[in-house]
């Protein structure tokens, strides 16, 4: 227990808009889960076709740069966290309307799809920034480190329960037996977490960003460097939010199995991150990055070979480690090569938080269009087993990039940098 009371002295100690953001990431952590397991669950549920689900994943990624433009004007009018709490709440009710649909077709699920993408954008867009302002390089890897802490118990608690409960539902008889209710219970869970969410981040403080031109078309060479490391990210992630939920499907059962997999393992995979953010330094960041890919191969190679109950079990579990690895070290090299390079190339640091949505974008797209043309030209197997593979092995070239970046960050953080001028970037939001 005193251990426990020097963490929590720890995180008081740290800037308050870091503790506030903090909270309102614990809060929203816990609606993340449902929305990504149980949506694709439901659609494969309620459609039986699970290429929806890619359909599902490629109209919210395009959902998602869209909104970054917008946000990009919007700031001109719009309070920072006002735009941040609205992509929260359109995540929740646009989980709402889907569970009001009477059927799933492929034109309502790319329509949801992207208003959930538009929600995303308001998010992270905003998010980012608001990382960036609220840290710096020192405390950043400690800020990740106990983001994901919460986003990892998230992942513990909301699909066990909500998984348990969708499967009692219909075992028990609750609410008469019919699933779709479990869902509409749910979303009103939903819905209700991303208020509280919104009214917590109201309560930080944060200023918006200067009023500039964000839409660039060139960079520096280690910005370039950046986009490419976020278009392997983006082809990963038009895999790695779908896969599980259709290997679980597909190969083990119901959503409870989706609640009990994805939380096994997941509290040892928190504590862990913990102290790995609260005691590494900058220079461990490549090698928790290696190690998140190391293991997303794994698992990949595991299922592949054996395609059972087993290896997707074996899979998640490894997916369940490696994905917070990656966020932990992912973030903080991206926001340091954006403040290395904002300062250098004088621009408004959003134009990067763009500009780096649009390289994930394209990443993404990629990954989505190859497993829709994979599941039909070949066979859904193909996709889940041999593509997937596929998918990871190219991601262990994330590897050399990101020792790249770190190599020029360094040389870019020891060249003289002047501040920048906030009356210097104030020029017409022009392309």
């Amino acid at each position: 227990m005193s251990k426990v009371r020097d963490e929590y002295h720890f995180f008081c100690e740290q800037p308050r808009q870091m503790r506030v953001l903090l909270l309102t990431n614990l809060v929203y952590a816990l609606v993340i889960p449902v929305i990504e397991l149980f949506l694709g669950a439901y659609i494969i549920r309620k459609s039986n076709d699970i290429s929806l689900v890619m359909v599902y994943q490629l109209a919210q990624g395009t959902g998602i740069p869209v909104t970054f433009i917008m946000n990009g004007y919007l700031l001109k009018r719009f309070h920072i966290t006002t735009l941040y709490a609205l992509g929260m709440i359109i995540s929740g009710l646009d989980m709402g309307v889907m569970m009001l649909l009477p059927q799933l077709h492929f034109g309502g699920i790319a329509l949801i799809g992207f208003i959930m993408g538009l929600s995303y954008g308001f998010f992270w867009a905003n998010r980012v920034f608001l990382a960036l302002t609220s840290t710096n390089d020192k405390n950043r890897n400690y800020y990740y480190g106990l983001e994901t802490f919460f986003f990892t118990i998230a992942s513990i608690i909301m699909p066990l329960l909500a998984g348990y409960f969708i499967a009692a539902t219909q075992k028990l008889g609750w609410l008469g037996g019919h699933v779709r209710y479990a869902y509409h219970v749910l979303t009103g869970l939903v819905i209700l977490l991303t208020v509280v969410a919104s009214v917590i981040v109201h309560r930080g403080g944060f200023k918006n960003p200067v009023n500039a031109r964000f839409i660039y078309f060139k960079f520096h060479r280690l910005w370039n460097k950046m986009l490419g490391l976020a278009a392997l990210k983006g082809v990963a992630q038009g895999f790695i939010i779908a896969a599980p939920v259709m290997l679980i499907m597909r190969l083990v059962g119901e959503e409870g199995s989706i609640g009990s997999i994805q939380s096994s393992g997941a509290l040892l995979s928190a504590v862990m991150l913990y102290f790995l953010g609260r005691k590494s330094a900058p220079e461990h960041r490549v090698k928790i990055f290696a190690a998140g890919l190391v293991l997303f191969l794994i698992g990949s190679i595991v299922n592949m070979t054996l395609y059972s109950a087993l290896g997707a079990i074996i899979f998640v579990g490894c997916l369940v480690f490696a994905r917070p690895l990656l966020d932990l070290a992912y973030f903080p090299i991206q926001l340091g090569v954006i403040e290395c390079v904002a300062t250098k190339e004088k621009r408004n640091q959003f134009a990067y938080i763009f500009n780096h949505e649009v390289g994930i974008y394209i990443g993404r797209l990629i990954g989505c269009l190859l497993f829709i043309i994979v599941s039909r030209k070949v066979s859904e197997q193909a996709a889940l087993r041999y593509a997937l593979f596929g998918v990871a092995a190219v991601q262990c070239l994330s590897i050399w990039v990101a020792r790249s970046i770190m190599s020029d960050q360094e040389w870019c953080e020891a060249s003289p940098r002047q501040p920048l001028d906030p009356q210097a970037l104030k020029e017409p939001a022009e392309l």
